[in-house]
C-alpha cells in the first residue's frame, strides 16, 4: 500500500480546503480526513473536469456512470470505523477513487465494476499510485466476490431496491455491509450489521442519490423480495 510522490502545488493545497470542508460538515474520523489528504482526486476524474476536482459534487465518469461527491465518500468511510486490518469488498469501483481512499484505511481491498473499461482505467491510476493492496476485476458485483469471502465490510455504491442475498451472505458474522436503497426519486444509505446467529442490523445514515445498481443477483431480490 502507498501513495507515490505527489504534486506539491496547488492540488495538494485544493486537497487540503477539502479536507477542511469535510472537517467542517462533521467528519471527525482522523484515519478518514487523512485519506482524503493523500489521495489525489484530481487524478480519477476525466481531464476536462480536473479544474472541478476538489469540489464537493459528484462529475460524470462516462458508461452513465459518475465519481460521487467527497462528502458522500467520507460518509461511507466514517460509517464504517475501519480499523486498518479489515478485508473489504467494493461493489461499483467507478473511477477507482473510492477505491484509492479504502486502501488507505484497511488491509485489502476487492473491488468489482460492471462496466470493463471503467474497471482497466481505475486498476491502471490505482498501480500508478503504488498502491498495492487492491484487487479489481470486471463482473457483476451483485454477486460478491466469493472465492476471497467473507468480508469485514462490503460498500456498494450504486442504489437498489433491496439488498442482493450474496452480499448479505459473504459479510462476515460482526461484519457491516453498507448500501443505498430507493428508487430513482428517494435513497437512504443502510449500513446493516451481521449478527453472530446470521440476523441483521437496519440502521439508516443517510440521504444519498446513486445510479441504480445493475446485475443479477439484484433482480433476482427484487423479483424474489428479499428482504432487509
Amino acid at each position: 500500500m502507498g501513495i507515490g510522490p505527489q504534486d506539491v502545488g496547488v492540488h495538494q493545497e485544493l486537497r487540503r480546503r477539502l479536507v477542511d470542508q469535510l472537517r467542517g460538515a462533521g467528519v471527525k474520523d482522523l484515519a478518514v480526513l487523512q485519506a482524503f489528504d493523500q489521495v489525489p482526486r484530481h487524478l480519477f476524474v476525466p481531464e476536462h473536469f480536473q479544474a472541478r476536482a476538489y469540489a464537493d459534487e459528484a462529475l460524470p465518469l462516462g458508461h452513465g456512470q459518475t465519481i460521487s461527491k467527497p462528502s458522500t465518500h467520507a460518509l461511507y468511510l466514517q460509517a464504517l470505523h475501519l480499523k486498518g486490518n479489515e478485508r473489504v469488498l467494493e461493489i461499483g469501483t467507478g473511477s477507482g477513487y473510492q477505491t484509492a481512499l479504502l486502501a488507505m484505511l484497511c488491509e485489502q481491498v476487492f473491488s468489482i465494476e460492471r462496466v470493463a473499461e471503467l474497471a482497466a482505467a481505475a486498476r491502471a491510476r490505482i498501480e500508478a499510485l503504488g498502491i498495492s493492496n487492491v484487487a479489481i476485476r470486471a463482473g457483476d458485483g451483485t454477486y460478491g466476490w466469493r472465492s476471497y469471502a467473507p468480508f469485514d465490510a462490503i460498500l456498494v455504491t450504486a442504489s437498489a431496491t433491496d439488498i442482493p442475498a450474496p452480499l448479505v451472505e459473504q459479510t462476515r458474522p460482526g461484519g457491516q455491509l453498507i448500501v443505498p436503497i430507493g428508487d430513482s426519486e428517494s435513497q437512504e444509505l443502510h449500513r446493516i450489521t451481521k449478527k453472530t446467529d446470521d440476523r441483521i442490523e437496519d440502521k439508516v445514515i443517510g440521504q444519498v442519490r446513486f445510479v441504480p445498481l445493475r446485475g443479477q443477483a439484484s433482480s433476482e431480490a427484487n423479483s424474489e423480495g428479499i428482504s432487509k
